[in-house]
């Protein structure tokens, strides 16, 4: 059985979309659906590429038992695109910048974390880069809520 294969993108990779692989893969692994996964992380621009996550976000995934383990890189066209099931912008402008990078935009593979959420109404996952501890613990509160619903849509959709 072929690995369903998720990357999840934001401007710089290194607050938002790490955080959607960390808790993904947290997520898989409690479900104990580990093997059946193949989760990464990407940016619009390699302004970061090599870093890891953001300190602080770190911190606040640690209180949570998540683990930011990712090291940034910048997204890859058209190979993402070819290789990965769903590749997940974080916010408005990272999904116009996917499909401006995507050499078929009508892939159907490109979606919305939000999309996904099932509690949260929030209609992007903001980002906390230049904001306090609140911005970082509402961006985990979202994406938990997010790759629980992206779950559940994988199993329903049988990818």
């Amino acid at each position: 059985m072929d690995k369903t294969k998720i990357l999840f993108v934001c401007l710089g990779n290194i607050c938002r979309s790490p955080s959607a692989e960390a808790v993904m893969k947290s997520l898989v692994d409690k479900n104990g659906m580990s093997n059946s996964f193949e989760i990464d992380s990407a940016g619009i621009t390699g302004y970061h590429a090599g870093e890891p996550a953001d300190q602080r976000m770190q911190r606040h995934a640690i209180n949570r038992n998540i683990r930011l383990t990712s090291i940034s890189r910048q997204v890859k066209s058209p190979d993402d695109f070819k290789y990965f099931d769903y590749i997940i912008g974080m916010d408005d402008q990272n999904m116009e910048d996917l499909y401006s990078l995507s050499p078929n935009d009508k892939t159907g593979k490109i979606s919305k974390m939000t999309d996904y959420c099932t509690q949260h109404t929030n209609t992007s996952v903001p980002d906390p880069y230049y904001g306090g501890a609140a911005g970082f613990e509402l961006v985990l509160d979202i994406l938990e809520d997010a790759c629980e619903g992206l779950l559940n849509y994988i199993e329903q959709d049988g990818k």
